[in-house]
C-alpha cells in the first residue's frame, strides 16, 4: 500500500511546479539564433533547472537580422510575437544575453497591451551603450574599422542598416548621438524634450532587475555598462558606477526606483563576454525563473544534487 502513496506525492512535486510557474523567453545577443544548438540547451537547461517553461523568441530571420535589422524593428516584431503567444498571458519573465537585453528592455517600456513582465534577467547587457563595434575585438584592423564607423555611424544610413549603431555611444559625440541614434537614447530617457513617465512607470514595476556582468568582458566597452555604469559625457575616463550617472541620479527609466526598494541586484561573474557557467546560472538566474514558494523547496534539492 506504501507504493502508490509514494508515486502521487512525487507526481504532484512533478506536476505543482510546472502549474504555479511562470514562464520565461530568451532574447539572444547580436550573431546568434534560436535554432543554434547552444541556444537551444541553454533554454532547455533553465527550463529543467527551474520547473519553468521557456521560449526562445526569435529575431526576424535570425542571425543576419540581428546584425542588419534596425534595433527597433527587431523590438516591434518580438513585441508583435510575445503579445500573440497565450503562454504568456498572465506574465512572464525574461532572460537577455547581449543585445537582447535591448530588446528585452523595449519589451517592458514601449511593448504597449503585451502581457506583464515580472522579473527581467540581464545577461550581459549593454545598457548605457557600448563605446566599440560589438565583437570587433583588437588589432590595427579593428582600430580601423571602429574610426571609420564613427565618422557616419550616426546618418541615416548606418542607423537604417547595422543593428549595433543603435547604442554605439561616443562619449566625446554626444551631441550626435543624441540627435542621430535613433534606438538608445528613446530606451533610456535621455533625451530632456522627449522623456516619457510610461517608460520610467513600466521599468520600475518590475519584481526583480538581475545586472550580470562579466569580470573580463572585451567586448562591451566598458564592462560595466552591463550594470549602467558608463564614461562620463566627453571623456572616456573615468568609468562612472550606475549610481553615479545622470540616468541614475534624475531617475530617468526607474533604476533608482529600484535599486532603492531592494530590486536590483548588481552579479559579477568571472569570464568573457556571455562566458557564464552552470554553477553561475543556477546561483543568479535559476532562481528568479522558479514558481511559487510552495515549489522552490523540492527544485532547490533538484539544484544541488
Amino acid at each position: 500500500m506504501a507504493a502508490p502513496g509514494v508515486s502521487v506525492v512525487f507526481l504532484l512535486l512533478v506536476v505543482a511546479p510546472a502549474a504555479s510557474a511562470v514562464p520565461f523567453i530568451v532574447l539572444h545577443g547580436i550573431g546568434d539564433e534560436c535554432g543554434n544548438d547552444g541556444l537551444a540547451s541553454f533554454t532547455e537547461m533553465l527550463g529543467v533547472w527551474s520547473g519553468s517553461k521557456g521560449y526562445c523568441i526569435e529575431i526576424g530571420r535570425g542571425a543576419w537580422d540581428s546584425w542588419l535589422m534596425p534595433l527597433q524593428e527587431q523590438a516591434n516584431s518580438v513585441c508583435k510575437k510575445v503579445k500573440e503567444m497565450k503562454e504568456l498571458s498572465e506574465g512572464y519573465n525574461i532572460i537577455g544575453l547581449s543585445q537582447g537585453n535591448l530588446i528585452g528592455r523595449a519589451l517592458i517600456e514601449y511593448c504597449d497591451y503585451g502581457p506583464p513582465v515580472k522579473n527581467f534577467i540581464s545577461i550581459g547587457g549593454p545598457h548605457a551603450g557600448t563605446a566599440s563595434v560589438p565583437l570587433c575585438g583588437s588589432g590595427f584592423l579593428c582600430i580601423l574599422i571602429d574610426n571609420l564607423i564613427k565618422l557616419e555611424i550616426y546618418s541615416d544610413y548606418v542607423q537604417a542598416h547595422l543593428a549595433p549603431s543603435g547604442y554605439l555611444k561616443i562619449p566625446t559625440d554626444m551631441e550626435d548621438y543624441l540627435k542621430g541614434c535613433r534606438f538608445l537614447p528613446k530606451l533610456n530617457n535621455e533625451i530632456p524634450s522627449e522623456r516619457n513617465a510610461t517608460y520610467k512607470e513600466r521599468f520600475s514595476s518590475l519584481e526583480n532587475l538581475v545586472l550580470i556582468m562579466f569580470q573580463d568582458d572585451a567586448v562591451l566597452i566598458p564592462r560595466e555598462t552591463a550594470w549602467f555604469g558608463y564614461y562620463p559625457d566627453g571623456a572616456f575616463s573615468p568609468v562612472l558606477p550606475p549610481q553615479e550617472t545622470k540616468l541614475y541620479t534624475e531617475d530617468w527609466i526607474g533604476l533608482k526606483t529600484l535599486d532603492e526598494a531592494g530590486r536590483v541586484k548588481f552579479v559579477s561573474v568571472p569570464g568573457g563576454h556571455l562566458s557564464i557557467s552552470r554553477k553561475d546560472m543556477k546561483k543568479y538566474v535559476v532562481p528568479y525563473l522558479m514558481p511559487d514558494d510552495s515549489s522552490k523547496q523540492s527544485l532547490r534539492r533538484n539544484l544541488s544534487n
